[in-house]
């Protein structure tokens, strides 16, 4: 047992499990939060929105401070930021300061989700990382998945505050392993790079108000959102134009004319949003438009996560047997014709329609992360690997926030009808445009990869 927990995947698996269950475990205590603090929900709701604002703002200076600084000096902090906002939150004696404690939570948890992979990259032999990410992948699987079901317990059993403890806990032995197993950073003789503290303002700014201006969408407020929106586009503009004259920008941009980069991100930002879609839409259409009650709704919901969870390591090991650029190809066509498929089969064959339809997406995601995220952080030079994670990372929460905000609405103007649909009233119709729309990102995300098969061909 010791020398299991000793080795550095056991470490960095403990560190990718606990930003993943601080994403998901808290929404389930809300109604108890607005109990104990008399507060209406809008306002409870920023116990998740701080949180996933502050990792979204923060996840690509995390990366490049651990590229400055030393990845397993930055990780450690993280860890225990996280875990000391979590014993806050248990103590917290008012929302607005949980609200805050939150938030520091989720700064912390941007550091662990920034340099888990670029940790591993450095670790792992690289014959090997493509199991390494697969393992990594499945451990964030169980951690979204197992977020709502424990947080659910713990509630139940000792009210909200127990969620925050267990975090708590959780971080305490994630420190206390991570310190023990991780070597320490190389920092050798070399001058260290000035921070690009302006960079970090603008940026981190920026993408705080696009994310919470994301949040606002679907809440009928486009005034808050066009005046968040708006703000945010100028300073994510300035950062750019700032970037370009800095000797040691926060991004370097020449990385993203790399003709792996950019297509990666914006695929794992297109993959990740048809993800959220069956997250986002799942629910209203299986109790409204299959008729399903509570428990069957929450056990087909967990054939996603569950398929995620098989395929992590499996996907990893076909990585490092037949290489990126294949597995890549290979998860995106699955993801689409997951996609297509749910846009058609639901209707056809009711729930096994939608659960063959949504193991097929599934296996595709899986598949596809493990493959993409291998790809980008082999290609990142040793110094930028933390940066490019944090990248990676940023992508994935651009993803899932659009997701989020606008397959809602989409769904919704789908239900007001679409001919030939013979379900309960708009169910149908929803699902298909909206799983339409999803397949339309994967075809896209398939062009992307046919533009970097063709580089490669080019390059040799």
């Amino acid at each position: 047992m010791q020398l299991i927990v000793r080795h550095p995947l056991v470490a960095l698996s403990l560190a990718t499990l606990l930003p993943a269950l601080g994403t998901s475990i808290a929404n389930v205590a809300l109604p108890d939060m607005a109990r104990a603090f008399a507060a209406p929900l809008v306002e409870v709701q920023w116990v998740v929105v701080g949180y996933l604002v502050a990792v979204t703002s923060l996840v690509v200076t995390a990366g490049r401070l651990g590229d400055l600084y030393g990845r397993r000096r930055v990780l450690l902090a993280g860890t225990a930021l996280f875990g000391l906002a979590s014993a806050g939150g248990m103590l917290a004696t008012g929302l607005w300061s949980l609200v805050a404690l939150r938030t520091l939570q989720g700064v912390g948890a941007a550091a662990m989700m920034a340099l888990t992979l670029a940790m591993a990259g450095d670790l792992i032999p690289k014959a090997r990382s493509g199991r390494a990410f697969g393992l990594l992948a499945t451990v964030s699987a169980v951690g979204t998945a197992l977020g709502p079901s424990l947080g659910g317990v713990l509630v139940e059993a000792w009210g909200w505050r127990a969620v925050f403890a267990a975090m708590a806990l959780a971080a305490g032995f994630a420190f206390a392993v991570l310190m023990a197993v991780l070597p320490g950073d190389r920092t050798g003789s070399v001058s260290r790079p000035r921070l690009d503290l302006p960079g970090i303002v603008l940026l981190s700014s920026g993408l705080a108000l696009a994310a919470f201006a994301a949040s606002r969408l679907g809440h009928g407020n486009q005034a808050v959102v066009g005046g968040l929106g708006l703000p945010a586009f100028a300073l994510l503009l300035a950062f750019v134009r700032a970037e370009q004259r800095v000797t040691a920008p926060l991004v370097d941009l020449s990385l993203l004319t790399s003709a792996r980069l950019w297509p990666g991100l914006l695929q794992m930002m297109l993959v990740s949003m048809i993800v959220m879609t069956t997250l986002v839409v799942g629910p209203f259409y299986l109790s409204r438009g299959l008729g399903l009650d509570p428990v069957a709704t929450g056990l087909l919901m967990s054939v996603g996560p569950g398929v995620v969870v098989l395929i992590g390591v499996p996907a990893g090991r076909l990585v490092d047997r037949f290489g990126t650029e294949r597995l890549v190809l290979w998860g995106l066509v699955a993801a689409t014709i997951g996609s297509l498929g749910m846009a058609v089969l639901p209707n056809a064959l009711g729930a096994s329609g939608y659960a063959m339809s949504l193991a097929t997406l599934t296996a595709g995601y899986g598949i596809f992360q493990t493959a993409n995220g291998k790809a980008l952080l082999a290609g990142a030079p040793a110094d930028r690997r933390g940066t490019t994670s944090g990248l990676l990372a940023l992508a994935r929460n651009i993803g899932l926030i659009t997701g989020a905000a606008a397959m809602g609405p989409v769904y919704a103007l789908g239900s007001r009808g679409l001919p030939g649909i013979a379900l309960a009233p708009g169910a149908g119709s929803g699902l298909m445009l909206v799983f339409c729309v999803a397949a339309a990102a994967g075809f896209v995300a398939l062009a992307l990869s046919l533009i970097v098969r063709r580089h490669s061909a080019v390059t040799g």
